[in-house]
This record gives C-alpha cells, sequence and structure tokens, in this order.
C-alpha cells in the first residue's frame, strides 16, 4: 500500500485548491468528509472521483472493516496523518474523504409538483444546509437559488445537508426575476415572506406555490415582492419579531406537509 507523505503531491494540491469555491466551479468537484457522508453517497450513486484515507486512522481501527470493504470498488488513495490534517476542514476528522464529481445538474425545473422552494441570497453556509437538509425531509428534490446565495459545495453547507446534497437538484439563476416570471406562466403562484404580510402561513392553500425565502438580513428584495401573489407570515404570540430563516422555511414547509397529509 503506497502512502502519499509530501505535500508537494500533485493531487494532495489539487484536493487542498477545493477548499476554494472557484476551483470548485473550475473542476465541478467538492469534497465531503465522514463516513456517514461518504456511504450516503454511495447509496445515493453519486459520482465518487477519489476517496482519501488516513493511514493511521486505519491502522488504529479507527475506521471500520466493513467501511473500508465497502470503499474498496473505488479509486482509493493512502495518506499519512500529517497530510490528512492539511485537507480536512473538519476539527475532529475520522479520517476519511472524498472528492465527489458534480456531474451534469439538471437546468430545467419540474413543473408538476406541488411547491417550488426558491433561496433569494441565503448567505450563512450552516442555514442553507439546514434547508437543503429540510426540503430533502419533506419530499423536495429541487431548488431554485439565486446567484448571490452561499456557495452549496461549500464544506459547512455539505455537512449541513447530513447527505440531502446527493437527492436535491440545485438549479442556480442568473436572474431571478426572470425565473419567477416564466415559472408564473406555468400556472404557478408567486408566495413570499414577509413581516408586513397580512396572510399567516396557515391561511394559504400550498397547491402550486413557488415559496420564496429572502435573505437573513434583508428579507425577500422588493423587485421579487412585487411579483408575489401571496406574502406571508408565521404567526408568532410571543416579543420575538423574526425567527432564524432555516427555523422559519422549516415550519413553511411542514405547513406544506400537514396540508398534503390533510388531503
Amino acid at each position: 500500500m503506497q502512502v502519499i507523505t509530501s505535500k508537494d503531491n500533485e493531487t494532495i494540491k489539487n484536493i487542498r485548491k477545493l477548499k476554494e469555491k472557484k476551483y470548485r466551479d473550475s473542476t465541478n468537484k467538492y469534497i465531503i468528509e465522514g463516513i456517514k457522508l461518504i456511504q450516503e453517497a454511495i447509496e445515493e450513486k453519486a459520482l465518487i472521483d477519489t476517496i482519501v484515507i488516513c493511514e493511521d486512522c486505519v491502522q488504529q481501527k479507527q475506521i471500520e472493516a466493513k467501511v473500508l470493504y465497502e470503499i474498496a470498488k473505488f479509486n482509493c488513495i493512502y495518506v499519512s496523518s500529517k497530510i490528512f490534517d492539511l485537507i480536512t476542514e473538519v476539527t475532529n476528522p475520522q479520517g476519511i474523504l472524498a472528492i465527489i464529481d458534480r456531474g451534469e445538474s439538471k437546468k430545467e425545473l419540474d413543473y408538476t409538483k406541488d411547491i417550488i422552494l426558491v433561496l433569494e441570497d441565503i448567505q450563512d453556509p450552516g442555514n442553507l444546509g439546514t434547508i437543503l437538509r429540510t426540503a430533502d425531509s419533506v419530499g423536495l428534490n429541487q431548488i431554485l437559488i439565486s446567484k448571490k446565495t452561499a456557495d452549496v459545495y461549500n464544506s459547512k453547507v455539505i455537512r449541513s445537508t447530513m447527505g440531502a446534497i446527493f437527492r436535491i437538484n440545485i438549479v442556480q439563476t442568473e436572474d431571478l426575476e426572470k425565473n419567477l416570471k416564466e415559472i408564473k406562466k406555468h400556472k404557478f403562484k408567486v408566495m413570499v415572506t414577509s413581516l408586513q404580510a397580512e396572510e399567516d402561513i396557515y391561511e394559504v392553500d400550498y397547491t402550486k406555490k413557488v415559496i420564496v425565502i429572502g435573505n437573513e438580513a434583508k428579507g425577500v428584495s422588493q423587485q421579487i415582492l412585487k411579483l408575489a401573489d401571496n406574502k406571508i407570515k408565521i404567526p408568532m404570540i410571543g416579543k420575538t419579531e423574526s425567527l432564524n430563516v432555516a427555523v422559519a422555511t422549516s415550519i413553511i414547509l411542514y405547513e406544506y406537509v400537514r396540508q398534503k397529509r390533510g388531503k
């Protein structure tokens, strides 16, 4: 078994570059870390380019034999613990990561769905990852995001999705306003979150709706608000005036689930 021990190794240098968004975009690849995420990637038939394993972790039996057997059919490379520490982005790594090829994502939306979730300029990677995970939990397999939304393939986003990243088609738009106008032609109504809304989330029917979630600080932009058919808010009876965007999205999506189950 050959073990890479040099940080100047070309493969190692390329993996380290994947920490940067511009390199992830140019190579169409990203990093996932941890045993569970890699098992999810295998199960979901993600395009696994390379699996990197820390030699010391194997010798110390930190990675179970059945996991090593499962990944053996892929292109695996072994590195020293010193090199693994250079490429990991996790505080307490499990000694295994993988390079994933994004493949060709679908650019067209599926208009047969009940709802389409749209994210406008969500900035926090943790929020974005949590929203993707929640969307997956309610059966959504596509999300439209604005070009200023945080990078979906940021390592923190990937970890926060807990595997949902492999099941959701992420469609990025250069012109959200134009895309929403196109969606409305398919008999969808645009529903936006707004603190000034008169309707609450329990008063609206969620059939053929586009749910637009806005930026953490600014909310939904004015040009998108002008396109809205419904403006909704989450009723709150305490003193708090607003919720974390990921929490708010979860509440709204599960009202969709409640209505769907009722039907």
